[in-house]
């Protein structure tokens, strides 16, 4: 009888310890920080780039629980972390949170401000993407993020596809010369340009706005954009400067990507995890694997490496948040 109860508690057992290899094989587990995890690895891209291109704008979206050690926006500061960036963005803060052309509640507000007031205190430019459609909706956007010292954007699309036709002009258009994020008055963010006809469409619909700032995505239907055509989409239609940056997206892989190989579909990489259930094609990295870095930056065949070849004044980096998967 002994012998057959130990035999049933091997059995029970087995799962368990299959579920532990797993997570000591893919270097997870509950003693793991993720968030530093992911702190690091923006600092160090951050050292590469501006080891190349000192002038080099990095900005990281939504996340902001990084800037602090517990991620309450009243705790001790990362220095090494604020050192690393020259702006944050936000998605949703006034309009887009439970859903787009809604506003958002006050509470979610409330705490995002916090994060983001202690961004600019410390010299860290604020960028915020609100989601609405509604005239008044999106002039109240404009103007409250304004009044904050923001600057943002009221994106009518969801899938950022399009350049708004409302309003007319950007908000606070103007043909100052645009160096640095702190210059920025206003600006554009277009990373899905699949609606214009062809590449050349959609650089000329781009050289023919005023915004101060755009971010727009490295690639046009898998074609690359060369460093002559960016260095073009720098000068506003008005005659100003202005600055172009490259999203890319560093908690997800995304199947469309040049890096993405078939065969991960049936044997993925160790570094590979779940599908993003709102975005198919989408898929949670293990952020600090190395083999996953080294697709992000720190060689002459990294993502990051064709943003700064092809003339980019900075990167904006998506899905920073993916700690909170892990957690």
């Amino acid at each position: 009888m002994a012998l057959k109860r130990k035999l049933k508690v091997l059995i029970l057992l087995i799962p368990v310890l299959i579920v532990g290899i797993i997570l000591i094989l893919n270097n997870i587990g509950p003693n793991r920080d993720y968030r530093q995890d992911m702190r690091v690895f923006v600092q160090n891209l951050s050292v590469y780039a501006k080891g190349i291109n000192i002038n080099f704008t990095i900005v990281p979206q939504n996340g902001q629980e990084l800037l602090t050690e517990s991620g309450e926006a009243t705790d001790i500061l990362i220095s090494a972390y604020l050192s690393a960036i020259d702006g944050v963005g936000r998605e949703d803060l006034y309009y887009g949170y439970t859903n787009d052309n809604i506003p958002t509640p006050n509470s979610e507000r409330e705490y995002m401000l916090d994060f983001l007031d202690l961004s600019e205190s410390q010299g860290i430019e604020v960028l915020v993407i609100d989601y609405c459609w509604t005239p008044s909706y999106m002039d109240d956007s404009y103007a409250q993020n304004a009044a904050r010292g923001y600057i943002s954007f009221a994106a009518d699309h969801r899938e950022l596809d399009n350049i708004p036709s409302y309003p007319l002009t950007p908000y606070n258009e103007n043909s100052t010369n645009i160096v640095a994020l702190t210059d920025a008055k206003n600006f554009l963010y277009l990373i899905n340009p699949d609606s214009f006809a062809n590449k050349s469409v959609f650089i000329k619909a781009l050289q023919a706005t005023n915004y101060d700032l755009l971010i727009i995505d490295l690639f046009f239907d898998g074609q690359q954009l060369n460093n002559t055509e960016v260095i073009s989409l720098k000068l506003k239609a008005n005659g100003g400067t202005r600055l172009v940056i490259a999203y890319m997206s560093i908690g997800e892989a995304e199947d469309y990507r040049y890096y993405w190989q078939p065969e991960w579909e049936l044997n993925p990489p160790s570094w590979l995890a779940g599908e993003n259930p709102n975005w198919p094609g989408n898929y949670k990295v293990r952020y600090w694997d190395p083999n996953w870095q080294q697709i992000i930056y720190g060689n002459d065949g990294s993502y990051l490496k064709k943003i700064l070849d092809s003339g980019f004044n900075g990167v904006y980096l998506d899905i920073i948040d993916a700690f909170e998967y892990f957690e």
